[in-house]
C-alpha cells in the first residue's frame, strides 16, 4: 500500500493528507479494478471506495479526523474493496487510539483526554465544540494509523 505509505509521511510532515494523493490512489484502484487486475472488479472498487467513506465521515463531522483522513480511506476502499475497507477501517481505529493516546500522554494531558472522549460518547454535538476549541494544541497525524489499517487489511486477505 504504497499511497498508505506516502499518505502517512506526508501527514507526519504537513499535517495535511494532499488531494492529489488520494485522487491518485482512487483512480489507480478503480482502473486496477476495470481492467480485471487483482481481486476486485469494478462493483466492489466503487462499493469499497463509498463505505470508506461512510466510515470515515461521522469521525471527520465530529472533528475527530481531517477531510483528507477520509477522502483517504475511501481511495484505499477502491484497492481493497468493501471487506478489506471494513477490515482496514477496524485497525485503523485501534492504532488511532493507541497514537491518540501516546500523544495525549507526551502532552501530560492523558487525564483531561480520556475525561473528553468519555463525554464525546455521551454528548457528541457539546462536545463537538470544545474539542474544536483545543484542535490546534490536540491534533495528531492520522495518516500512519490508516496506513497502518491497510496494511492489516491486505495481510488479513
Amino acid at each position: 500500500m504504497i499511497a498508505a505509505g506516502a499518505a502517512a509521511v506526508v501527514d507526519v510532515r504537513t499535517g495535511r493528507i494532499p488531494n492529489a494523493l488520494t485522487a491518485s490512489a482512487a483512480a489507480t484502484g478503480l482502473t486496477l479494478a476495470l481492467f480485471g487486475v487483482g481481486s476486485n472488479g469494478i462493483a466492489a472498487a466503487l462499493a469499497g471506495g463509498a463505505l470508506g467513506l461512510a466510515l470515515m465521515l461521522p469521525g471527520h463531522l465530529l472533528g475527530g479526523t481531517g477531510a483528507g483522513d477520509v477522502k483517504l480511506m475511501g481511495a484505499l476502499g477502491t484497492l481493497l474493496g468493501p471487506a478489506g475497507a471494513f477490515t482496514a477501517f477496524l485497525a485503523s481505529a485501534i492504532a488511532g487510539g493507541v497514537l491518540a493516546v501516546g500523544h495525549a500522554w507526551r502532552r501530560r494531558r492523558l487525564g483531561a483526554t480520556l475525561a473528553r472522549t468519555a463525554h464525546l460518547a455521551t454528548a457528541p454535538i457539546a462536545t463537538k465544540a470544545a474539542i474544536d476549541a483545543d484542535a490546534p494544541h490536540a491534533r495528531f497525524a492520522y495518516g500512519p494509523a490508516l496506513a497502518v489499517g491497510a496494511i492489516v487489511a491486505v495481510l488479513w486477505r
